[in-house]
């Protein structure tokens, strides 16, 4: 089965660490809710298979009206072949989720919601400059919980300042609620973000990949006591509570990106549409695709593979290394890996590599050193 993602490019605030694409401004809403209809259709015969994923991302999606968001679903069940029961996504700030908003939610299409709660902390929240305080942050799960029975949510540690302990009872607060998924990242400083300019300003403490890493550790330590799987770098689900849409990104399945700096992969070509909203408005007015394509090499698709494969609980298969790209890349592959096994931050186990405890936090880095350069 494929996938369809919708980017959604408005927020009411921007947030001191995010460096997606997006804009404050909901002037161009109405056009834009247009303009992704446009392209639906001008793409809808990129791909044949069955829709199983539709994933409502940004930005901020939940500032959307539900009639907006049925809108688009009612689209791409008109011009797509949509499975049985598809896992149908909605992005939502605790901030956007009243009482009625969720059981407006709840009558649509829509069956997972996935909440940017970040902390459960007004400190935290300030220092990112979040839109929601820590109360709306309990009270919107609180409620999502009587309608929602698929809800992930968003947690950052490594924020400077953030003890172990405040950390702690940030997970155990999730636990606390019986969430049955969780993303959580690593404060990321992105260039030419606030959070970067603060840093360099002295405003803010530059994050400690050290303390980090405690948060880590500690946070697979918590969930995995509490049943949870980790089943990708920074993703951790109870069983049957895995997110198919980003599952299916990472196993190299198909998916069409809608909207302004959305990407696509059909299994040999990525394109990735303009990150403008009005060069992408303008362009789709005029049916025409605001994107670069790009024929992925096989080096390209290698280096993808192992990418994604180490940071999930399938791993690299030497199998597949095989099948699909060659003995020479088999070889070159174990080579490389000699010096992970060594250390015990790589693993193989039935033919199968995989990252151990010590090496996940550091599998991208590890990832790169395996990857065939020119």
């Amino acid at each position: 089965m494929a996938g369809i993602y919708l980017h959604i490019p408005f927020c009411k605030q921007a947030c001191h660490y995010c460096d997606f694409h997006f804009s404050t401004s909901l002037k161009k809403k109405e056009e834009m809710i247009s303009a992704l209809r446009r392209e639906l259709f001008l793409r809808k015969n990129e791909i044949t298979e069955p829709i199983g994923t539709i994933y409502f991302g940004g930005g901020t999606p939940s500032v959307l009206s539900s009639n907006e968001i049925n809108l688009l679903i009612d689209e791409i069940y008109q011009l797509f072949d949509v499975a049985e029961n598809p896992e149908i996504t909605l992005e939502a700030n605790p901030d956007d989720l009243s009482e009625d908003r969720i059981k407006q939610l709840a009558e649509s299409k829509i069956n997972r919601l996935s909440i940017g709660i970040q902390s459960f902390f007004d400190e935290d929240l300030k220092m990112m400059n979040r839109a929601h305080n820590a109360n709306e942050a309990w009270n919107s799960l609180q409620e999502a919980k009587k309608y929602f029975d698929n809800i992930s949510i968003d947690l950052i540690y490594g924020i400077p300042e953030m003890t172990l302990d405040r950390w702690q009872q940030n997970v155990q607060k999730a636990l606390d609620l019986n969430i049955p998924h969780i993303s959580s990242y690593a404060l990321t400083v992105e260039p030419k973000t606030a959070l970067a300019k603060l840093i360099k300003n002295g405003k803010i403490p530059t994050p400690d990949d050290g303390i980090a890493h405690e948060h880590f550790l500690m946070m697979i330590e918590m969930l995995e006591k509490a049943g949870f799987i980790h089943y990708e770098l920074s993703n951790f689900g109870k069983p049957d509570y895995f997110s198919k849409n980003n599952s299916a990104y990472w196993l190299g399945k198909k998916y069409l990106g809608i909207g302004p700096s959305a990407h696509s992969f059909n299994g040999t070509n990525r394109s990735w549409n303009i990150a403008n909203n009005s060069l992408y408005i303008n362009a789709i007015q005029q049916d025409r695709l605001p994107n670069e394509v790009e024929t992925l090499s096989i080096k390209d698709r290698y280096n993808e593979y192992v990418m994604t494969g180490l940071r999930t609980v399938w791993g690299v298969s030497f199998k597949k290394i095989k099948n699909d790209f060659g003995q020479d890349y088999l070889d070159y592959l174990l080579k490389n890996a000699d010096v992970f096994l060594t250390n015990e931050k790589l693993i193989i186990e039935n033919t199968i590599l995989k990252t151990t405890l010590k090496g996940k936090f550091f599998c991208d880095g590890i990832a790169s050193e395996l990857f065939m350069i020119d």
